[in-house]
């Protein structure tokens, strides 16, 4: 059953990780989506592999800081499909991290434009082009850290990280009403770049791994079909949350 059938979807850090598979699992469900990131190679790579297995896709290469992207990504939406019914507002990064005192201004407003701002300027945009269908569905891409669970050396990824959570509550309430759905994805440890960006090593991974009740990390295609869940009418009464699939991270002391 294919669960987003003529609906369209954008889908932003979709040049790997979580990003590239929700695109790929969201086409397979009958998605037409468009795709954004700041590698345009690899945004092409993506798109043909979508076509090729009978699906719609269009990609906007650009940066996520920029205002002018979220603008161009719901202007493509609407002109290669007709609208906006979703928006996986995934793209993220680490920033700069390391103890708090060295943690420079310019590292600290990049992680807060990357991780939050983006967002917001995402939903500005594409609330008009949701809301011009009928409703839909915003889905933002938080995390554990600085949730349910602290980690040393990354307050900057941290508290822009958990901005969403709140950008996610205030918009959950100000959209209900006009049937916009908003709600936050929070992975645990995903085996994506910015997993071994973070830690360095297979025994950092495996260290992390341990953390977990699962003893193990996600697969993106994991985080990918928890982000088709809140995209899809499967959620349709769910709203507002900071929706944890974390492989028991936050609950775990073993």
């Amino acid at each position: 059953m294919k669960v987003l059938a003529d609906k369209v979807a954008i889908v932003t850090g979709a040049s790997s990780g979580i990003g590239r598979a929700a695109a790929l699992l969201f086409a397979q469900h009958g998605a037409s989506v468009v795709v954004g990131a700041r590698r345009q190679g690899a945004l092409d790579d993506l798109v043909q592999q979508i076509r090729a297995a009978g699906g719609a896709a269009h990609s906007v290469a650009g940066d996520v800081r920029d205002e002018s992207f979220a603008q161009r990504l719901v202007a493509q939406a609407v002109e290669h499909f007709g609208g906006l019914d979703i928006a996986f507002n995934n793209a993220g990064t680490l920033g700069e991290s390391g103890p708090t005192p060295g943690i420079s201004a310019a590292g600290w407003q990049d992680a807060l434009d990357t991780n939050l701002t983006s967002a917001f300027f995402g939903a500005k945009h594409q609330i008009p082009a949701l809301l011009q269908r009928g409703g839909g569905s915003i889905v933002f891409t938080s995390t554990f850290v600085g949730h349910t669970v602290g980690f040393p050396g990354v307050a900057a990824y941290a508290a822009s990280k958990a901005g969403l959570i709140g950008l996610t509550q205030a918009l959950a309430a100000e959209l209900g009403p006009q049937g916009v759905r908003v709600n936050a994805l929070l992975p645990g440890g995903t085996l994506t770049p910015m997993a071994h960006a973070m830690n360095g090593s297979p025994e950092a991974l495996a260290q992390v791994a341990s953390l977990h009740a699962l003893k193990r990390l996600a697969q993106p295609e994991e985080l990918a079909q928890a982000a088709l869940y809140l995209a899809s009418d499967a959620s349709s009464f769910m709203t507002g949350t900071a929706m944890l699939v974390d492989g028991g991270v936050s609950i775990n002391r073993t």
